[in-house]
Parts: structure tokens; sequence; C-alpha cells
């Protein structure tokens, strides 16, 4: 998937800085006064487009469609897409959103991912958004599941956070290999099943703020699939160089 000199994202992205976030305040990356959250001079420099595998968004070398691993291995899911690299200053932005309590990012961060080319077009052929939930441990700790709150953002009505289910709390995942990953993920997701017959044949988005090894999209992709849907796109802020 090459996203370099998309028609249009140039204009895209020099007007994204007025729509992310109208109060003013100092920009995150350069410290600019007043600013968004982000400013446009950052946007630009730090949310540039990369090429990317279709299936699983790592970085891959322009003309190259799908990477090595995922024509050997294809993942559950049927594509994947990715707004920036999980490094400066989106890594802080993240921290900031879900582990220091500032729901406020959700709205910048959604409007990013917006911008993103081809996830606006995914988004709009889903039937519902879902965002990767929180065991209800970790949703009580944190107070509010930041992927619902990007979901709600970028879908409006669509964004269902109630049909896709997690049923435990996981150990921490950040430095673990991706088979301790899937070993600690089996059984973590179900389909509430009072929604499961309508999920039948349709097209989904799962929503993510972060994909390292995909062992979580993987998972609740599984749980997915066995309800009978039919397509899976996992839309993530971030995609660390991790796999």
């Amino acid at each position: 998937m090459l996203f370099q000199g998309l028609p249009g994202f140039s204009r895209r992205l020099q007007g994204l800085a007025g729509l992310l976030g109208r109060v003013p305040s100092q920009c995150a990356a350069c410290h600019a006064w007043p600013s968004q959250r982000i400013c446009n001079a950052c946007v630009a420099r730090f949310a540039q487009p990369a090429s990317r595998c279709q299936r699983c968004a790592l970085r891959v070398p322009a003309g190259v469609a799908v990477c090595g691993a995922c024509q050997q291995h294809p993942p559950a899911f049927d594509a994947c897409l990715a707004a920036v690299d999980y490094a400066y200053p989106w890594a802080g932005a993240l921290a900031d959103f879900k582990f220091r309590a500032d729901p406020g990012w959700a709205g910048t961060l959604a409007t990013l991912l917006r911008s993103t080319p081809w996830v606006e077009p995914a988004i709009e052929a889903a039937d519902r958004v879902l965002p990767v939930p929180l065991s209800a441990e970790r949703l009580r700790e944190r107070g509010f599941n930041q992927a619902a709150l990007l979901a709600r953002h970028l879908a409006g009505a669509r964004a269902d956070a109630h049909s896709l289910l997690r049923l435990h709390a996981t150990e921490a995942q950040s430095s673990l290999p991706r088979a301790q990953r899937l070993r600690n993920l089996q059984g973590a997701f179900a389909i509430e099943p009072a929604r499961a017959a309508a999920l039948h044949g349709q097209r989904v988005v799962l929503l993510d703020d972060v994909m390292t090894t995909g062992a979580t999209v993987h998972a609740a992709t599984l749980a997915l699939r066995e309800a009978g849907v039919a397509h899976v796109t996992v839309v993530v802020l971030a995609r660390t160089a991790m796999e």
C-alpha cells in the first residue's frame, strides 16, 4: 500500500492542524504557544504517510504491498491500517491519553486517524466500528476505554462498544514475545450472545490505539470470525516496529 504522493493528501495534511482541537494550548511536540495539542508544523513533520504492509501495517519498501511474513502466515484479519509509527511525539501523547487520565486527546488522535489515507473509506465501508475492549478490572483502574473514545469520535452511531467483550484481564503484555502474548490472550475475547446474530456477514473495523505484535487484534478477530463476521479491517493509531 503506497501512500507517498497520494492525490489530495498534502492538502488534507496542511489543514489537519485546524481540526486538531480548537482550544489554544502548548504543542506537545515543539512546545509552541499558543497552539493546538499538536501544531501544524509538527503534524506535517511527524505524521507523514509511509509505505506499509496491507495486512499488518509494518513499514515495507516502496512498491511492496504485503510483507514476507504475512505472505507466509496471513493474519486472521483482512487488512490493517496505521496512522503513524509508535514513536515521538505520538508515544508520549498515547501515554498521556491512556495512563495519565487525559481523555481530551481522543478528538485530536481521532482526527489524525481519519486523515490517514484509506482509513476514512474503511470506516465508511464498515457496518460497525468495534473498539478493542478492556477488562472490567482495567476499565475501573483507568476510568475509560481509550479505543472506545476514539471509535465514538470516528464513527458516531456506528461505534459499537458492546458486541465484543473482554472476559478477563491479562498480564502486562509490553515486554512479552508474540507467542507468549497469544497464549495469554487465548479465550480473552467473546461476543455478547444477544448481539452475535447481528454480526453475521458484516464488515467491521476493529479499532485499537497501538499494535505491537498483533496478538491482541488477532485474538479479537478470531472471536469475530466465530460469530460469522465477513471482513475485518484493523485500524490502529500507532504501529510499533516489533513483529
